[in-house]
This record gives C-alpha cells, sequence and structure tokens, in this order.
C-alpha cells in the first residue's frame, strides 16, 4: 500500500487525557497514523475510533491536522484570558503536556510539515510544561527551540539494542542505534532525556543482560532516569502483531498465544517475574542518572497580568507569527 498523506482540521489542539495515573494532564498529536510501522504500537487500537483500520492502514494512510498549532494557540489564548492573563496560574491550571501519545510527533512527513514543530512554538510562547516522546533523531533538527523551553523533558524510545531485530518489528523506525546518539546529542545540549524502554517484548527483547545493557547505555549517555513497560495487546493490536510473528518469528507465535491466552496482557506469572527483574534494574542504576536542574525560562517567563506578544515567540525563533503559519499541504 503506498502511503499517502490526508490533511485534516482539528477541533482543538490540545486533548485532555482522562487516566487519572498518567504525570500529564493534557496531550498534543498532530497527526494520526504513524509512518515507523511499530508491529507491536499500541496506537493502532485507536484506529478504529476514526474508522480506519489497526493493519497496514495504519502506517500508510497518515492524516495530518494542519491547524494544529492555530487550534492549540486558541485554546492557550482562550485559558489565558479566563485567568486574567495570569499566566502562572494559568500553567499550574494546564500542567504537563505531552507530544506523542497516539503517535510519533517527529515521523519522517514531520521534515516537511514542521505541525510538531509549530506546537512546541506555541508551548513555549506560554511557557507550558512539556514533553515530548519519540523514535526518531529528527527531533534534533528543533534543537534551538528544545534547549530554551521551560521544564521541558524529552523521552527517547528504545525496546532493543538489537538493529537487525528492531527492523523486523519496527520496519521503518530510525534504528536503535541512532536513537540513542539522539539521547547523547540531547543530554550534551542540557536537555532533560530519559529512556522509554517500551514495550518490552516477550520471548524477543526481555533478556535479562539485554535489559540490563539498555539500562547501562541510557545512564552512561546522561540520561535521567528509564521507564518500563510491559507488551500490552488490545484484540486490535494482537491482530496484527501475531501476523508479524508468523511471518518474521514463526517459532515464536505459539508461546505468545499462550502468554496472551487471557486477553492483552501476558499471564500474571511472567508479569511478576518480570517486575521483580526491572525492580532490580531501577535499584541498580537509579543511582547513575543523573538530576538535570530544571532551565530558568527564556520564553513565555511573563509577568502576571501581562498579556503575551502574540508574535514575539515567532520573531524570536525567526519564524512567521502563529496566526500565519503556512502548510504544503
Amino acid at each position: 500500500m503506498p502511503k499517502t498523506y490526508e490533511p485534516v482540521t482539528s477541533k482543538t489542539g490540545m486533548t485532555r487525557v482522562k487516566e487519572e495515573r498518567m504525570p500529564f494532564g493534557w496531550s498534543v498529536n498532530p497527526y494520526r497514523g504513524c509512518a515507523h510501522g511499530c508491529s507491536f504500537c499500541f496506537a493502532r487500537g485507536f484506529q478504529g475510533f476514526i474508522d480506519k483500520k489497526a493493519d497496514d492502514e495504519f502506517q500508510n494512510h497518515i492524516l495530518l491536522k494542519t491547524n494544529a498549532a492555530e487550534a492549540l494557540e486558541a485554546q492557550l489564548s482562550g485559558l489565558a484570558r479566563k485567568f486574567k492573563y495570569d499566566l502562572a496560574a494559568m500553567r499550574d491550571e494546564v500542567g504537563e503536556v505531552m507530544i506523542g501519545t497516539a503517535t510519533d510527533p517527529y515521523q519522517p512527513v514531520e521534515s516537511r510539515t514542521k505541525l510538531t514543530r509549530k506546537c512546541l512554538l506555541v508551548l513555549a510562547k506560554y511557557g507550558i510544561r512539556t514533553s515530548v516522546t519519540t523514535r526518531s533523531p529528527l527531533i534534533l533538527r528543533d534543537l534551538d527551540l528544545l534547549e530554551n523551553m521551560h521544564t521541558l523533558s524529552v523521552n527517547i524510545s528504545i525496546n532493543t539494542l538489537n538493529d537487525g531485530l528492531a527492523r523486523k518489528l519496527e520496519p521503518e523506525s530510525p534504528l536503535p542505534s541512532r536513537r540513542l546518539d539522539t539521547v547523547q546529542k540531547l543530554t550534551e545540549r542540557g536537555i532533560r532525556a530519559a529512556v522509554f524502554i517500551a514495550p518490552i517484548l516477550p520471548f524477543l527483547t526481555d533478556e535479562p543482560d539485554e535489559l540490563e545493557a539498555l539500562f547501562a547505555a541510557a545512564a552512561d549517555l546522561g540520561a535521567e532516569s528509564v521507564m518500563t513497560s510491559l507488551l500490552r495487546l488490545s484484540r486490535d493490536v494482537k491482530g496484527w502483531y501475531f501476523r508479524t510473528l508468523k511471518e518474521q518469528f514463526p517459532g515464536k507465535l505459539e508461546p505468545y498465544r499462550r502468554l496472551y491466552a487471557d486477553g492483552g496482557y501476558a499471564e500474571s506469572g511472567y508479569r511478576e517475574n518480570m517486575s521483580q527483574l526491572l525492580d532490580k534494574l531501577h535499584r541498580k542504576y537509579g543511582p547513575r542518572f543523573r538530576s538535570v536542574p530544571e532551565r530558568t525560562a527564556v520564553w513565555g517567563d511573563y509577568r502576571a497580568g501581562e498579556e503575551p506578544k502574540r508574535s514575539g515567540l515567532a520573531e524570536i525563533a525567526g519564524e512567521p507569527p502563529v496566526e500565519q503559519l503556512s502548510f504544503p499541504f
């Protein structure tokens, strides 16, 4: 199936996260679908919400929210008015915004559309606490923005150090070796970076030695922390992932069927064993992870009661004001 890109208009730039366990209150996803094509991606399960399929349509039919930055600006400017331009109070109300909860915000098309960059400009303008999750070194293009944003953190997702294994499971993702280099470049510029070892794949990426090597690499490269999570397979994701196993790792298919026989989660004994292993690694490597002092805001540091200048950030960044952003599609 050839890749197609469909421009769409979004009513909102950021979406409220209802799950109370999440450490962030809002999410921003400038795209739906992801060209990286990770076979295990939980976001495949969201396709049904937009009448799309979790199969190869997920990586080949990408929706571009071409007005994402304008919609985000409208939401934040409305909140600023609500708080009578007490932006400190507004930021407390918003909390943290995560970019990239349902799709990779730095998938290849971002190099042309710059939708994620334009959303970052808006968030920086209001000084919103922001985190970004990606598998892509393309994020390094935006170092000029990232190193000046208030309370920003970047999460690089790496679940194996084996480039060959990754290519079979994530056909168009940047290789793990490039992602490790991205972690290093971010931390060298003083940007808070974490490594997401997610998801951990049973019988493929769950060997203790490999997981420990990932923890050690993250610590050596200056990451601030490591987050781990086990593979969860919703019905739609399970169908596609099992198809990938049948093609790439046929000997693993039956063990997976047994392990996930009861639904979307691995059986309890496996989860308990993995929990003990990961707790051990977190305790061992935790002291090696660095703590990066919170940087002083350069953009978006407005006094209470003062309305932010609409074009100030864009002028500093050498880009058009958010109201004048244009898209090539």
